[in-house]
Parts: C-alpha cells; structure tokens; sequence
C-alpha cells in the first residue's frame, strides 16, 4: 500500500467533514492505518484554534496518534532546492522536501504544492 504525509489542510477539512464521501473515506483508512505528518504540520495543526473545543480535542488526539517526521539534514538540502527553484514559503517548502525524502505521496489540495517534479501528489477533493 502507498504510504502517505498528511497536510495540515487535508487535516481540517477531513476533520471539518468537507470531502466527498469518497473523499472521507480515503482518509479515514489513511487516518485509521497509520497517519504520517511533518513536524510543520504538527505545528500548524495544534495551532489551529476552533470555538468547538471538542474538534481541538480530536486533532490533539490525532496529532498524538500520528508519526512525525522531524527536519532532518536530507530534507534541508531538498527545502533548499525547491526554495530555490519555486516561490513557496518555506513551511510549504519543509513539508514538499519531508514527503520526497521520505518517497511519500503528499495528501493535500493546497496547490502551491503543484508543479513540483519530484513531489507525488494526492487531493482528496478529487477522488
């Protein structure tokens, strides 16, 4: 099976229940396996304040469940070169660099994360 780094975006709107039913469907097996996020996603994710305080309950409890890939040296070098090469912000840039070096498929429907080569991408909205 794939393996996948879940963005903060896809996270929300998961969480929000704004996919397709395909769409939740999807990430409730992503979720349910084994969910993957970048050390920026943990961040974004448990910054993101909701007046449902049950809803920041469950992204707490998810984001504790999730493993989290740390900054290392390889996905530094690769930030850089996308950083270099596209205008992305570096957050953006830092989680592109996590999924390559670590050969998983983005899930995401931000497209600032297109057009990036390397990059395998995955929206849930078009499923």
């Amino acid at each position: 099976m794939e393996q996948y780094l879940i963005d903060n975006n896809a996270i929300s709107s998961f969480f929000s229940g704004l996919f397709s039913q395909k769409g939740m469907d999807f990430m409730a097996e992503v979720i349910d396996q084994a969910p993957t996020i970048s050390v920026i996603t943990e961040i974004e994710a448990l910054a993101w304040t909701n007046p449902d305080k049950s809803k920041e309950e469950i992204i707490k409890s998810f984001v504790a469940d999730a493993t989290i890939l740390d900054i290392n040296h390889a996905v530094v070098v690769q930030c850089v070169n996308i950083r270099r090469s596209r205008k992305l912000k570096t957050p953006d840039a830092i989680i592109a660099a996590t999924a390559i070096v670590h050969n998983l498929t983005l899930i995401t429907s931000d497209r600032d994360f297109e057009n990036i080569p390397e990059l395998k991408i995955l929206n849930p909205q078009h499923i």
